[in-house]
């Protein structure tokens, strides 16, 4: 597999309104949301593509397709997503993924936004996503 840069960082809360209370409040840092929703983020942070503070029951969602975090899961305190080439290069990393005995927390999926990713979990519970999401590949586009 060959990754291309880390396209997101973002540390997971169980209360998202305290786990941004550093970040936004304290730090200062330009987190926005899209309204009725408590995912925070930017891409606006120099040297980071994409930082937010992240909902636990929105991880579990993404993850699990339900609101609550299974029992027998570490619970996970961050996330990192990696990008690679096209969505090919997703599936690819997948099976060498699993191959090498990494258990994927869901197949690879195209989410409504475009993004294509498959996720594992780290034994020390952090969320590791590879992606490819063509919004960030545009500017490589000559035309």
């Amino acid at each position: 597999m060959k990754i291309l840069f880390v396209t997101s960082v973002a540390v997971i809360t169980p209360d998202p309104a305290e786990g941004r209370r550093l970040f936004v409040d304290t730090l200062g840092l330009p987190l926005k949301h899209p309204e009725g929703d408590d995912y925070y983020f930017s891409a606006d942070i120099p040297g980071s593509r994409h930082f937010g503070v992240w909902p636990l029951s929105q991880a579990a969602e993404a993850c699990f397709g339900t609101r609550e975090w299974p029992s027998d899961r570490p619970v996970p305190h961050a996330s990192f997503e990696f990008e690679v080439a096209d969505k090919g290069s997703v599936v690819s990393a997948a099976k060498e993924l699993q191959s090498s005995g990494y258990a994927l927390l869901h197949d690879v999926r195209t989410e409504p936004w475009g993004q294509t990713i498959a996720r594992i979990q780290t034994p020390e519970g952090a969320i590791i996503g590879i992606s490819y999401a063509p919004s960030l590949h545009e500017s490589d586009k000559v035309g």
